[in-house]
């Protein structure tokens, strides 16, 4: 079933949308980009006659409530969003009163699913190692499949529209599709978006395939190098695991970030591009600081050729020219993770340079996807937004997605 073929007249719907919004001190949203980014199924489904059971998580309270962290906080924004008021129903599993007066055209947001550790699935309070782990696992793994039925108990039909979550096998992402037959859940507008983008990039290859990844550690990008390795024609590799790759050639890294345990790793990655091929480009220049600081003084030199006392902290010069050439002809650009320590101005060229040469390959006509959130922000930051092709809302999703695994939030919903 898709949500243009659901007739939602008269029926409550039961929405899973991602507002883990960023708040400030006083509890103001300071980004509302994933609350725009739902509108458009929410508001459909109140053009059509629906009523809204609308249900999110936000920050990681591991089953407890905090008042820093409750959806009571949203609510207004939410309702001015929507140009509806929504209601507030303070307890996620004693909702009942409060979804029995919704009438249709009506919103009501539960509070924070994550105040209850049902909804992530996993045992409190236990060590994994503890004898009686596996015993508490399943007891909570019960647990679950009931507060699951008990989201479900009050709607008519479910409608999964938080790709940020969709590779959490969580009550409300996934377990919850349990209790709809298939002509009574679907994907939710973003959703449908979001795993169609995926699709274009992983399926329908335009070439050059240009892949950019960056970030602290080549560790937790490994999986998806891999997979990436058998598809694309150009690697970048920029950000803070060049300096493990670096090291791994027999360089000197001074204070930079640096995993000593995936030396080998990085030079097995370096033999296998060649063997498959693919062209892969690793900044050989860095713009270092003495210090971990948006003041820190700077000096330019080799990645493999920094003083002890500096750290890399961008990409230098060359490195920028180098990814520049790698990106300019692509058809096809993935890029998750920053060149350097973009959040500080002094340090953000690397990161720019490689925006600008995205939003320049894709005026000349390529299909580019930006995934995670450090990409999204830089992309945002340097204005250049509406000069890519698409900006994804899910980081960890978005990444296993690419990684070749199935994710359960969508499987839920499709039934693979």
């Amino acid at each position: 079933m898709t949500i243009d073929q659901f007739d939602f007249a008269g029926k409550k719907a039961i929405v899973r949308v991602d507002f883990n919004v960023p708040l400030d001190e006083n509890g103001n949203i300071t980004d509302d980009t994933r609350i725009r980014g739902a509108l458009p199924t929410l508001k459909h489904i109140l053009d059509k006659g629906g009523a809204l059971i609308i249900m999110s998580h936000m920050g990681k309270p591991k089953g407890k409530v905090n008042a820093k962290m409750s959806l009571k906080q949203i609510v207004k924004p939410v309702s001015e969003a929507l140009g509806v008021e929504v209601s507030f129903a303070p307890d996620c599993a004693n909702a009942e009163k409060e979804v029995a007066l919704l009438k249709p055209g009506q919103v009501l947001m539960l509070e924070n699913l994550r105040f209850y550790p049902e909804e992530e699935g996993k045992p409190v309070g236990i060590d994994k190692e503890d004898p009686a782990y596996e015993a508490a696992k399943k007891e909570m793994k019960a647990r679950q499949k009931g507060f699951a039925q008990t989201l479900a108990s009050y709607a008519d039909c479910y409608v999964n529209d938080a790709f940020g979550t969709a590779h959490r096998r969580h009550a409300s992402t996934a377990v919850i599709a349990d209790y709809f037959d298939a002509d009574h859940k679907m994907l939710g507008y973003l959703m449908e978006k979001e795993v169609n983008a995926v699709e274009n990039i992983l399926n329908n290859i335009k070439r050059p395939f240009t892949a950019i990844m960056g970030g602290s550690k080549v560790s937790t990008k490994i999986g998806i190098i891999e997979n990436l390795m058998n598809k694309v024609d150009n690697l970048i590799l920029c950000g803070g695991m060049t300096y493990t790759f670096a090291k791994a050639q027999g360089g000197h890294v001074g204070n930079s970030i640096c995993e000593d345990d995936k030396l080998q790793l990085a030079l097995d990655i370096i033999k296998e591009a060649k063997e498959k091929g693919v062209n892969l480009v690793i900044g050989h220049d860095s713009v270092c600081g003495d210090k971990f600081a948006n003041d820190a003084q700077q000096i330019v030199c080799e990645s493999g050729e920094i003083p002890e006392g500096w750290e890399g902290l961008d990409a230098g010069p060359e490195s920028r020219k180098a990814f520049a050439e790698a990106i300019k002809g692509a058809k096809t650009i993935l890029w998750n993770g920053p060149a350097g320590v973009f959040e500080f101005d002094n340090f953000a060229a690397g990161s720019r340079a490689v925006a600008e040469a995205v939003a320049e390959a894709t005026d000349n006509g390529a299909y580019s996807l930006i995934g995670g959130g450090d990409s999204v922000a830089c992309v945002h930051k340097f204005g250049l937004e509406d000069r890519v092709s698409y900006i994804s809302t899910g980081g960890g999703a978005l990444l296993e997605a690419i990684e070749g695994k199935v994710l359960p939030g969508v499987a839920a919903i499709k039934g693979e």
